[in-house]
């Protein structure tokens, strides 16, 4: 397989966040140089219509649902387009309900995908169960069509759920056992990589998760929220992570993910740049992630 041609899609929306701040992520990257880290055969296919997180008193267990849907239904429209012209979709977001754009954009080009959710946590919450409000809580869920979620949202797609259970793999967490997500793991009978096991072997880890993707479906995609990371080795998320993933670790798994032959997209999620201690952690950060994506 010859070197993927990239068609970067930015998703400037904090609109399913706690706060504002992650809109900027996308503008963010391409200044610290992503897209030339990538190499020659990237596109820019520009920014969705974005959204500044607000309050809103109207609907506070599912707050700016419309917004979220509006963005989410943008993305899948630029990454169906890609899809359509041979090309691997980059969702640079935002918050994590732009990948309910990226598996909806599949969907809308035809395919059936796998995802691969590369997350400190896997956004199992509704408005039912997360006073919050903050949509990207609840961004699986929706994609799912659990009890509860927002019909809006949900409904991005073509059709409701976007995804059945046995094409998800959730990765990369430190859900402590009884916790409310990861109980509703086991419950939905999701496969489940944990953090302990990309602890002990990265390679290994993202090679059984790979090889479950590559069973449930003849493509996947990948989200990768970077709250999966340690937040002391890599401060870049909306929310901190203590226990996370290392940069090395989140390279190993992101460059087995993507040379797989069925690998057909992926969204980069939650960062913060008001959380970025100096001028140097976010291009050393897109260069770790270009590597990832190029195989360099």
């Amino acid at each position: 397989m010859g070197p993927r041609q990239w068609t970067v899609v930015g998703a400037p929306s904090s609109a399913g966040a706690h706060t504002p701040g992650i809109e900027r992520a996308p503008a963010a990257l391409r200044a610290a140089g992503l897209l030339d880290l990538l190499g020659a055969d990237v596109e820019d296919a520009g920014d969705v219509p974005g959204f500044r997180w607000r309050p809103d008193p109207a609907y506070p267990r599912g707050q700016n649902a419309g917004a979220v849907a509006a963005v989410a239904s943008a993305v899948a429209d630029r990454v169906a387009a890609a899809l359509g012209r041979g090309r691997a979709p980059l969702v640079l977001g935002g918050d994590c309900t732009v990948t309910v754009g990226l598996v909806a954009g599949c969907a809308r080009a035809g395919l059936s995908p796998a995802l691969v959710y590369v997350d400190g946590g896997p956004d199992l919450y509704t408005p039912e169960t997360r006073a919050n409000g903050n949509l990207d809580a609840m961004g699986l869920a929706h994609m799912l069509g659990l009890p509860g979620t927002l019909p809006e949202v949900a409904g991005v797609g073509p059709e409701v759920p976007l995804l059945p259970p046995e094409r998800v793999v959730v990765y990369g967490d430190s859900l402590p056992r009884g916790d409310h997500e990861r109980e509703l793991v086991a419950e939905l009978e999701l496969a489940y990589v944990p953090a302990d096991e990309v602890h002990a072997d990265a390679r290994a880890a993202a090679r059984r998760a790979r090889s479950v993707a590559e069973g449930a479906a003849d493509r996947f995609v990948v989200h990768f929220d970077v709250d999966v990371l340690s937040f002391v080795d890599a401060p870049l998320a909306d929310v901190p992570e203590p226990f996370g993933l290392s940069l090395g670790e989140a390279a190993a798994t992101l460059t087995e993910l993507v040379a797989s032959p069925r690998f057909a997209g992926l969204s980069v999620t939650e960062i913060n740049p008001d959380h970025l201690p100096d001028d140097e952690l976010l291009p050393r950060f897109a260069g770790v992630l270009a590597g990832a994506l190029t195989g360099r």
